[in-house]
């Protein structure tokens, strides 16, 4: 039997952790040279590049093997960018497009970004088919709604990515497309047979497995049928017999952050989430974001009681830790990409604008902008065309705390341009807008998930795909609003 000091080893090969700062601390280096696997990166993390490539390469100092991890999925998810807005478009956009040559290079292009950053592993794409208009945390993050469109979009953005050197990680399994519930802040069911996922939810994976993917992550969504009452992340018939048996996947099985509701309160703690994720044939384990030494410590220890107490093979444990190491192997042996054209998203975002109605007539409008709020998947990231307005006024309100007749009043006889995200799930968006359209001229601006509603006496509907900086710009380029 393995002694304890060799399963703490192992247990850390387990684990990608998280610091707070822009600075990795001195404990962060130190479980790095005791076997920790790596780190993801955030927001808070990431301060400008020659920061982030200082960060890094303190981290590989440590351990030239490390993981060092982001979620940067372009569009409204974006972790380089978030202080201005990612400058490629989201996957609602290239699905829009559906070119999957301009997906790859996309995906390529951010692989570069983040391997010229020091960044080995992106937790990205997402391949979830959004099923669901109201769906609360995939939405624009999604190809699409037609699985096969997703599924060979998906294809391509994993090659992409790992043409540069960094390795992609699909998610997330078994599908998180059907949600009506954030997995962050409750355990989704998605009440499906299994014949429905593997016609639905489980292509784009299949997809994503077949093109070479070096990891997929985990749900926590319940799908009674396949997880009985437990999230994906702790059912060994969604990792093992499915996704390892069935799709014959064989790179490292990532799971989302333990610290989710969805996983954390199902389990009891970050600490038994993670002997049970393992258990079930997880591989590599996202703590999540508000994490220090004490707590990395104690669900490290919590593993180490987990073999002993029998809730968890030494066997599992040393496997799940090999796969991390190949991981890792994999991402240290890359040759160095060469950097994309700056123009590159821009120039796909304006591929995806499609304009209902016209635009003539709408010139030196009133721009306003409903205020909208963020999953926590997105995080607090600017969005909308004020940085690309050409001297247009903006004002930023909120639905229901303004009526059409103060808006009216404020354009002194222009036109008016309505700035929105997800603009057909609240009622007061939807009734200030039909009001306003009505007897004024307005043009509507959807930068959310669209959906089958439009206001009625609106002149024209401007779907974007998506909130990012290049999406931003295509809108206002094609309301004449920049001057470029």
């Amino acid at each position: 039997m393995a002694t304890d000091s060799e399963l703490r080893r192992l247990a850390l090969r387990t684990l990608l952790a998280a610091f707070a700062g822009t600075v990795p601390p001195d404990w962060a280096s130190r479980l790095l040279s005791e076997g920790l696997a790596g780190y993801t990166l955030f927001g808070f993390n990431i301060a400008e590049p020659v920061q982030l490539s200082s960060l890094t390469a303190t981290l590989r100092a440590a351990r030239p093997d490390v993981l060092i991890a982001v979620d940067e999925e372009g569009g409204d998810v974006t972790r380089l960018a978030h202080a201005t807005g990612s400058p490629y478009p989201g996957n609602a956009a290239l699905g829009a497009v559906d070119d999957v040559e301009l997906t790859r290079s996309m995906y390529a292009a951010i692989g570069t970004d983040l391997a010229a950053a020091g960044i080995t592993l992106d937790l990205a794409p997402t391949v979830d088919v959004n099923s669901t208009d109201d769906n609360p945390i995939i939405g624009t993050r999604s190809f699409g709604s037609d699985p096969l469109l997703v599924a060979r979009h998906a294809a391509a953005a994993v090659t992409g990515l790992q043409s540069a050197g960094v390795a992609a990680c699909a998610k997330h399994f078994p599908g998180h497309g059907a949600t009506v519930a954030d997995s962050h802040v409750e355990l989704p069911t998605v009440d499906a047979p299994t014949d429905l996922l593997r016609a639905r939810d489980l292509p784009p994976f299949a997809a994503a497995v077949a093109a070479g993917a070096r990891s997929i992550m985990t749900a926590h969504i319940r799908v009674p049928e396949l997880t009985g009452d437990d999230p994906a992340t702790f059912s060994r018939a969604a990792l093992v017999d499915l996704l390892r048996g069935e799709y014959a996947f064989r790179g490292a099985v990532i799971t989302d952050a333990l610290e989710m509701k969805g996983a954390a309160e199902s389990a009891g703690g970050i600490g038994p989430a993670a002997v049970r994720a393992l258990a079930a044939g997880a591989d590599l384990l996202c703590l999540g974001a508000e994490l220090d030494e004490e707590l990395v410590e104690a669900v490290t220890a919590e593993i180490v009681a987990g073999v002993r107490d029998g809730r968890l093979t030494a066997d599992r444990l040393a496997d799940a830790a090999e796969r991390t190491t190949r991981l890792a192997a994999w991402t240290t042996a890359q040759p160095a990409p060469t950097r994309p054209d700056p123009e590159l998203g821009y120039a796909a975002a304006r591929r995806a604008v499609r304009v209902e109605g016209s635009l003539a007539g709408l010139g030196g409008p009133l721009v306003v902008q409903l205020e909208s709020g963020h999953s926590i998947a997105e995080g607090r990231v600017p969005w909308g065309l004020g940085p690309h307005l050409d001297g247009t006024e903006q004002v930023t309100v909120a639905a229901g705390e303004v009526s059409a007749d103060e808006l009216a009043e404020r354009a002194a006889g222009r036109p008016i341009v309505v700035v929105g995200r997800h603009l057909h799930r609240a009622v007061a968006s939807r009734e200030l807008i039909e009001r306003l359209a009505t007897g004024h001229p307005v043009a509507v601006v959807e930068m959310g998930w669209p959906s089958g509603w439009r206001p009625p006496h609106a002149r024209a509907f401007v779907t974007t795909y998506g909130a990012s900086h290049a999406s931003g710009r295509a809108a206002a380029e094609a309301l004449g609003l920049t001057g470029r």
